[in-house]
């Protein structure tokens, strides 16, 4: 029996937004441009089909708007390869990659938003890694905490 993972990625919207990863080809798309060591790390710890709810960061009401499901495990982010890029790193290399990403594809809108207000107050969230270390844009979320997430995405809070 396999065992699925699940993990939290923000974006700002005026970035890449839900309606983004949905319109994209076969609603898929490179999580690319992390540059932070811990979130790097955690990417290259995603396994194809780990689960993940896609969050919304940098406006009025941040929330979490839809589920996704990892389709290719991590692999060097050719970005930071690319002086024009606006995610450019020179000190990666494709002989020595820093940096990583990872392919997500978009499963399933929450027909309601699940804001970080509500995940602040809702019983069984208390000690998610959102709440804690807010700024990080992929972190690990437990299996008790995906289900209560997606429960009220698809009920209301």
């Amino acid at each position: 029996m396999t065992t699925h993972r699940y993990w939290l990625v923000k974006s700002e919207p005026s970035g890449f937004s839900w309606a983004d990863l949905l319109a994209s080809p076969d609603r898929t798309a490179e999580w690319d441009g992390v540059r932070n060591f811990q979130a790097r790390n955690y990417m290259r710890e995603m396994k194809l089909r780990d689960q993940v709810l896609f969050y919304h960061s940098s406006i009025p009401q941040p929330a979490v708007v839809g589920t996704a499901v990892v389709v290719r495990e991590g692999y060097p982010d050719f970005t930071a390869w690319e002086p024009k890029n606006i995610h450019f790193d020179p000190k990666s290399t494709p002989e020595k990659p820093l940096w990583y990403m990872v392919d997500i594809q978009g499963k399933e809108a929450l027909p309601y938003p699940v804001t970080l207000e509500s995940i602040k107050h809702t019983p069984g969230l208390e000690k998610m890694m959102l709440l804690q270390r807010s700024r990080l844009s992929v972190q690990p979320v437990t299996a008790a905490e995906w289900k209560i997430i997606v429960a009220l995405g698809k009920q209301g809070s």
